[in-house]
């Protein structure tokens, strides 16, 4: 089956094309680097040819309120009418738990918006709402940050690893459309504020993080349960210790091939000017 990954460059979208391909899908990446540009609609209409499923995972480059708005309006309004055309019966999407209940987001209500223009198309869908990934923690304290503080709300969190998003997307795109909503979140629920300071200092960093209930998430402030998931979410399997483990040990092999990186640029540079000393003498 041909099925087409929108954003399927990116952090989710590639391990999902990656499973699918496993899977003996004819999974097709869909991005700007491959030619297709969903604000303009270049190229959706070739991509999606022959198309059964769309796996919407693409994001807005800019956050910013009225940028973000028009991102997803206009992507998802184009990638609906495509896929019309195209004859496609099932349009899987990927959005966040919790997008509901925190208005005072741009970012969220324009996740809500993208959501809106699907339940209401013609097209067959499944929406996945999935928490916060792993991969982005460091991403939020950096936000986060004034000085050598890190400010998070003391909330409830159980964010996700990619890999476990990649598999439940796959597991949704592969099955029938739901016509609804379903969540997925990590196997594990922690504090918020206590496990960015877990995953700081796992990497050493030496930033302080203080539990400010004023503190805000997105421009929204938060309630003790806004970013978790009811009881029927479906959980992924990594857990936060797993997680750090693999990523200690990924950094831990490319930090000598960095080092050789930098040794190489530094042996070129001195060259360089090497080469170029000598040219200058008579």
């Amino acid at each position: 089956m041909k099925i087409v990954i929108i954003g399927g460059s990116g952090l989710i979208g590639s391990r999902v094309v990656e499973r699918l391909r496993r899977l003996g899908h004819e999974a097709v990446p869909a991005a700007p680097n491959t030619g297709v540009n969903t604000i303009t609609g270049a190229g959706l209409a070739d991509v999606l040819h022959g198309a059964g499923v769309v796996v919407d995972v693409s994001n807005s480059p800019s956050f910013e309120d009225t940028a973000v708005m028009e991102f997803f309006r206009t992507s998802t309004r184009n990638i609906l009418a495509a896929e019309a055309a195209a004859g496609v019966q099932h349009h899987v999407a990927l959005s966040v738990v919790g997008s509901g209940r925190l208005p005072y987001s741009g970012y969220m209500r324009a996740k809500v918006a993208q959501e809106q223009l699907i339940e209401s198309s013609s097209i067959p869908y499944s929406i996945v709402h999935a928490t916060q990934f792993f991969e982005f923690i460091v991403r939020i304290a950096d936000a986060a940050t004034e000085g050598n503080t890190v400010r998070i709300p003391p909330v409830l969190f159980r964010p996700i690893a990619a890999d476990d998003v990649a598999s439940a997307v796959t597991g949704v795109a592969l099955g029938a459309p739901l016509d609804g909503i379903v969540e997925v979140a990590g196997p594990e629920q922690f504090r918020f504020d206590e496990l960015v300071r877990r995953v700081l200092a796992a990497r050493s960093d030496p930033r302080v993080v203080v539990a400010d209930p004023q503190a805000r998430y997105y421009g929204a402030l938060l309630a003790k349960r806004s970013l978790v998931p009811g009881d029927d979410a479906r959980l992924g399997k990594t857990t936060i210790g797993e997680w750090l483990d693999r990523n200690a040990t990924a950094r831990a092999a490319a930090a000598p091939q960095a080092m050789s990186a930098s040794a190489t640029s530094a042996d070129a540079d001195v060259a360089s000017r090497s080469r170029i000393l000598q040219a200058r003498l008579p």
